[in-house]
This record gives structure tokens, sequence and C-alpha cells, in this order.
């Protein structure tokens, strides 16, 4: 399962071989300053949004890859019925959201609440 860490001045999702298989996509890296808001949404379904433009979605299992919004774009590693971090991301990013299913949501939403801006103002 996947992991979000700080390394530096990013915030980087490492992708085992085979979630990198599945989203056609190498580990994530966006910057720190690029951070928005965290939320964990209980019901996997839900963080997905968008269409998927690549990676792999197989129904009931997983959803990984890129999915195109009006808005941008969104990386997904959502895998069924665990819960998902989603990272919301400012404009400038490469992404507008993250939403991954890591092994410990709650510790990752710990390890980025402190980077949240306060006035979280774009």
């Amino acid at each position: 399962m996947a992991r979000v860490a700080v390394e530096g001045t990013d915030i980087v999702v490492h992708l085992s071989w085979r979630e990198k298989a599945l989203a056609h996509h190498r580990n994530v890296r966006v910057p720190v300053s690029a951070l928005r808001q965290l939320y964990i949404e209980p019901d996997w379904w839900r963080a997905l949004r968008g269409e998927r433009d690549r990676g792999t979605c197989i129904p009931g299992q997983v959803c990984a890859g890129v999915r195109h919004l009006r808005e941008g774009q969104d990386f997904t590693l959502v895998w069924a019925g665990t819960p998902v971090l989603c990272v919301e991301l400012r404009r400038a990013a490469p992404f507008s959201r993250l939403a991954i299913s890591v092994p410990d949501p709650e510790k990752a939403m710990g390890t980025l609440l402190p980077l949240v801006p306060r006035d979280r103002l774009e």
C-alpha cells in the first residue's frame, strides 16, 4: 500500500512496483507549499471524481492513476473498502487533489496537518 511522506520541501507518495504498474505513474511529488486542505474520506468510492485519463480502474477493487476534471487533474490510488487520505492542493500544483489509500490515514494526516496553512487562502 502507498506511503505518504514529507521529504525536504515536497510531499511524496511512494508507490509499490505493483501500484506504479496499475497507475501508469511513478512516485508522486508535490511541493509542500501547494498544500491547501486535508481530510479522510471513509467511503473509498466518494474519493473518486472526474473521468479516468490514464491508469487502471477495476470496479469494486482498485482505481489508480490520473483522473481528468474540468478544474485540472487528480492523482488517485484508491483500494476498495479502505478509507482514503485526500490532499487538496492549490491551483499551481501539478494535481488538484491526491486521493490515496494508505495503511494508517490518521497517522499520515497527523504528519501533514501541521503543514496546512492556517488561512487556507489561495
